[in-house]
């Protein structure tokens, strides 16, 4: 059999398609979106590359037009996640000794079909079941995912390739195994390009995986599904399921090969299933990885010397950039008063002249959140706001579900740096502003620090240079990806690994190799080439 040392090229960022009014792609992205729009589908669960249905049938609609139906998911129970762990264990063992340049290149090829033929039923799909406008949609679900593909690739050559020493007469090695058993991926609704990777990343290191994506975004994860099978990956590697929490964590968690848990949503969630795991520890093969990115409550905090429309313009995208349905979304912002009134009169004028609806008009920049209970949960909290003395809603504030989950961006204005809202995380398009005095920006640091268990994302805007600097060393912990004079969210695969610490999760880094090292077991080789014949050492002589 032919062997060689396989080099992959190291990549460059997808190109983002800009849509521009007119233009060619964007009359066949729209023309995509009324395809999918008028028709129904039903999506099977996917089993060991078989299609499974099932008597219990979810209805999937769009946020912004919750009336209309595109189509159905098949729900299942404990028996089907019985079946997808079987499946991913059965695959196991050819898809762990295939060589690594056959699963890069499935990978790789998965992200030029995304790039060429999928790239419009992807976008299409994000926004017609998540209510993602055509940007949001094209920076997700296109251009993130074809470079976590390709990055992720590069970074499986770097991982293999990092060896160790050897002294005259001896070579050592070092293997990376996959796990021993199986990976279990549960995904969010609001990034498509979140939900690919999770599976794929663990899969890219030879591990088989059971994926359970949230209800809301079926619709996509088909098309994710879809795109697995075109690329080539073989059955039973990557087995989606949709069936209950409960239920799947009733099998998966008491499953002897159970190996990984590869999880993004809520922290609360997460904490329950890492206290379920080690209550369990003693009953797996070996100690399971566990990897999460969970909450937020990501703040903007503001020096004197910032320029207010740049303050305004990070507010706006930060905070309101999908409905504020991201983790990294900006929730808080703590602004001086010196340049507040003239950062307060552009963000007004900026939030003022935002339109919302349907992704189909591309003039819209807010769509919709993503269900009831995101509805319900974002408008109690505004409901709240309206009736306490110590804040005051000054842009936004209104919202209606009675043709699709529609919630104004929403700016609060308080004088209590601990109120409700500059705390507890709303997953939504509010955004609470706290003005402080310019001569306390030292103790407000220290607020932002401790204001929130969450450790995401942040933000300093300062045009003083050693204002940044020692904001930059004070919240050193606040964050896990800091950002300097531009808004807290859209971190790109190779240039800002994306995770944080506290209660945000484990800060493992997705977009960067140190993902990747978790879905591994090294083992260290050693070969000795003369191998000594009497026990006898020279000291001994």
């Amino acid at each position: 059999m032919p062997k060689g040392v396989y080099i992959v090229p190291f990549p460059e960022n997808e190109p983002v398609t800009p849509y521009e009014n007119g233009s060619v792609e964007r009359d066949r992205l729209i023309a995509k979106y009324k395809e999918l729009y008028a028709q129904e589908i039903d999506v099977p669960m996917h089993i060991g590359g078989k299609e499974i249905r099932t008597d219990d049938k979810v209805k999937i609609a769009p946020p912004h037009e919750h009336a209309h139906s595109i189509g159905q998911y098949n729900n299942g129970d404990t028996s089907h996640v019985e079946m997808a762990i079987d499946a991913a264990l059965s695959a196991k063992e050819k898809w762990a000794a295939l060589p690594w340049e056959h699963r890069a290149s499935i990978f790789l090829r998965a992200a030029d079909l995304l790039a060429g033929p999928f790239r419009d039923k992807m976008n299409a799909a994000t926004m017609l079941a998540q209510s993602k406008n055509v940007f949001q949609a094209e920076i997700d679900a296109a251009c993130e995912m074809i470079d976590f593909f390709k990055f992720n690739v590069a970074y499986m050559q770097q991982i293999y390739e990092d060896q160790p020493g050897s002294n005259p007469g001896v070579w050592n090695r070092l293997e990376y195994r996959p796990l021993e058993g199986f990976v279990f991926c549960i995904t969010p609704f609001n990034f498509t390009s979140i939900c690919a990777n999770l599976p794929a990343a663990a899969a890219m290191m030879g591990n088989v995986c059971v994926w359970k994506p949230a209800g809301s975004q079926v619709y996509s994860a088909q098309v994710i599904m879809e795109l697995f099978k075109a690329a080539g990956l073989p059955d039973g590697v990557i087995n989606m399921i949709t069936v209950s929490g409960p239920d799947a964590g009733d099998v998966v968690f008491n499953h002897k090969d159970f190996a990984g848990l590869h999880f993004t949503g809520s922290t609360g969630v997460f904490r329950t299933l890492w206290q379920t795991i080690g209550a369990n520890i003693a009953s797996y093969r070996s100690y399971p990885r566990i990897v999460g990115e969970t909450g937020g409550k990501d703040f903007i905090v503001v020096h004197q010397s910032a320029n207010p429309a740049e303050v305004a313009t990070a507010m706006t995208r930060g905070a309101f950039e999908y409905q504020g349905q991201k983790c990294s979304a900006a929730s808080r912002a703590y602004i001086p008063r010196s340049i507040w009134e003239a950062t307060k009169a552009i963000v007004l004028d900026q939030v003022n002249s935002i339109k919302m609806g349907s992704p189909e008009d591309t003039s819209n920049f807010v769509n919709a959140v993503i269900d009831e209970k995101a509805f319900d949960k974002i408008s109690g909290y505004i409901d709240y706001i309206k009736q306490q003395d110590d804040a005051e809603i000054i842009a936004g504030g209104g919202y209606d579900k009675s043709l699709g989950y529609f919630i104004e961006p929403t700016i609060v204005v308080t004088t209590d740096p601990k109120f409700k809202t500059m705390c507890e995380e709303i997953f939504g398009p509010v955004l609470t502003v706290y003005v402080y005095e310019d001569a306390d920006w030292e103790e407000t640091l220290e607020l932002v620090d401790a204001t929130s268990d969450y450790a995401l994302t942040g933000a300093v805007m300062a045009t003083d240079r050693y204002a940044i600097d020692f904001a930059t060393k004070k919240l050193q912990n606040a964050a896990g990806n800091f950002y300097i004079n531009d808004k807290p969210t859209g971190a790109v695969v190779g240039q800002q690994p994306f995770g944080g610490g506290r209660g945000s999760g484990t800060n493992d880094k997705a977009g960067a190799y140190l993902n990747l090292l978790r879905w591994v077991s090294p083992r260290t080789i050693k070969e000795t080439f003369v191998t000594p014949t009497d026990y006898r050492y020279p000291f001994l002589g």
